[in-house]
């Protein structure tokens, strides 16, 4: 990331103009992502039905899509909102969730992936059995190490010709050439719901206010999530108190704080 362009900047320059992004997530983490998106200073937009998806995927200024309780209804509205933003010129993110898990999943991965998202965000195992190899995943659950699942993303990001982030322990985020790892965050994240989903939709929001630069937009969503997380986690008794103390976090978050606390290294 270039001095002009710091994660602290970008997250000046969102709040500055809160952009809209339409999140199709989960029912488990549709509460919790809009609570994070407002909490950094984006608009989040639960719009996911077939018959309005598309048309207000064209309004928007990113798309996310989560496949986390998928059903063919909304699978149509995903494909109508991803086509849409492609025809708008908007990015549009996908996290894979459990993608192998089932046949239903694998197909409407499949058909995901051939409108070209702009950044893939998931877990190890998602990440690893994405380029076709073997992973430990169990349901939503990863079971490999982010540092396993590197090799996957450069491939994913060469083929696909997108940004792939590989979230855990050390973030991972690679357009296929320049890589980066961002430390940080709380052993408690993973004992929180659907922060994962969020952090896809707080990705979205950095991508509609740099969309021609969707790594650094990437590399500052992963930044804002590890510094509130550590944050956070340092007063946290537990991951309830964790819940909302991150909340906080975010949005007391100020861009001098991030610059001074981020640790991103090349990889």
């Amino acid at each position: 990331m270039q001095d002009q362009t710091t994660a602290g900047n970008l997250l000046r320059s969102m709040r500055a103009n809160p952009p809209l992004v339409q999140c199709i997530t989960n029912f488990v983490a549709m509460n919790i992502a809009a609570n994070v998106m407002l909490a950094a200073g984006a608009s989040p937009a639960m719009v996911h039905a077939e018959e309005e998806a598309g048309e207000f995927a064209a309004i928007s200024g990113a798309l996310t899509i989560n496949i986390g309780t998928l059903s063919a209804g909304w699978l149509v509205g995903m494909l109508k909102a991803a086509q849409s933003a492609n025809d708008a010129g908007k990015p549009w993110v996908l996290d894979p969730v459990a993608h192998y898990a089932t046949a239903f999943r694998r197909k409407a991965i499949a058909q995901l992936l051939e409108l070209q998202p702009a950044i893939i965000r998931g877990n190890a195992s998602e990440i690893i059995a994405l380029a076709g190899r073997a992973s430990r995943g169990q349901g939503v659950d990863s079971r490999d190490a982010v540092e396993q699942a590197e090799e996957s993303a450069r491939q994913l990001a060469q083929k696909h010709q997108c940004v792939v982030a590989v979230t855990g322990v050390t973030d991972f985020v690679t357009d296929g050439q320049k890589a980066r790892r961002i430390a940080g965050g709380s052993p408690f994240m993973p004992q929180v719901t659907a922060l994962g989903c969020s952090l896809t939709c707080l990705v979205g929001a950095f991508a509609a206010t740099t969309p021609d630069d969707p790594f650094d937009a990437t590399v500052t969503a992963l930044t804002v999530f590890a510094v509130a997380g550590e944050q956070a986690g340092a007063v946290a008794d537990g991951p309830g108190s964790f819940s909302w103390r991150f909340l906080d976090a975010l949005a007391g978050l100020t861009p001098e704080t991030l610059d001074r606390a981020a640790r991103i290294s090349a990889a």
